[in-house]
């Protein structure tokens, strides 16, 4: 029987470690979201509001407190929904990384990589929490901040299916879905290479989903079913073997679903 050399034994040790660290940081992410991200209710109590009533978190008013609050309920909500799909390129870094500090390169922890990934998501973050005050100003949003409007959850059904056939919706998705290549051809040592590489990863990830996450707007912020199966969407585009024609098809529904719901509207 063969045994493992050396390097092997260090590659499934650091593989252990990094989908551990990764289980703990999304764990605690979903647990956040579901005691309620600090507004009060728990996200099975948003969830089961019915749309546009109830006493619901969103109508506090904005002070600079419940704004910090909202980005960090976001930001931890996109660590819960896209970290899991991030994690074969973040798996492929650390082996990457290893695998050079063993041919007597530097290391670079694989939380740096991480943390320029979590940073674009965070930008993205920030802008959501914009135009989900914007949105509230215009009295567009429900209490579980979801869109009052049906030619508002129309648009946004059927911009987000657009998106989903368009080229940079395509070539983002074959990025994320070809981490291979970004590490052949996008590597940077060092620790700010680390986290540029991060970013980078992550504004083509931010690409790919941006669309799909504006539909919590739609469905409602808050909403499990909502967050959970727009996670579920997400992971299936970035790791199944068909992914592109699933996010095609993904596409042709919400245009489908958008126009219905216009029509019925109208």
């Amino acid at each position: 029987m063969s045994q493992s050399s050396p390097l092997e034994t260090l590659l499934k040790r650091d593989r252990v470690i990094v989908v551990a660290g990764l289980a703990v940081v999304v764990g605690l992410a979903w647990v956040y979201l579901l005691m309620g991200a600090g507004m009060g209710m728990t996200a099975l109590q948003t969830t089961a509001l019915p749309a546009g009533m109830g006493p619901g978190p969103a109508m506090s008013p904005w002070t600079p407190a419940y704004g910090l609050l909202m980005l960090v309920m976001w930001w931890v909500m996109m660590i819960a929904m896209m970290v899991p799909s991030a994690a074969p390129m973040i798996l492929l870094f650390a082996t990457v990384n290893r695998r050079q500090r063993a041919a007597g390169g530097s290391f670079v922890p694989t939380g740096i990589f991480l943390s320029g990934y979590l940073l674009a998501w965070g930008g993205f973050s920030l802008v959501a929490v914009a135009l989900q005050w914007g949105l509230e100003r215009a009295t567009l949003l429900s209490t579980m901040m979801a869109s009052t409007g049906a030619v508002l959850g129309a648009a946004l059904l059927l911009a987000a299916g657009i998106y989903q056939l368009t080229p940079l919706k395509q070539a983002c998705l074959r990025h994320c879905r070809s981490p291979l290549h970004f590490v052949t051809h996008g590597w940077r040592r060092g620790r700010w290479g680390a986290l540029r590489m991060g970013l980078e990863h992550g504004a083509f990830c931010l690409g790919c989903c941006w669309f799909l996450m504006g539909l919590l707007f739609y469905g409602g912020v808050m909403n499990l079913y909502w967050i959970a199966g727009l996670a579920v969407l997400v992971l299936l585009e970035k790791t199944v073997p068909a992914g592109h024609w699933l996010a095609v098809a993904i596409g042709v529904g919400l245009m489908i679903w958008g126009g219905t719901v216009l029509v019925t509207a109208l």
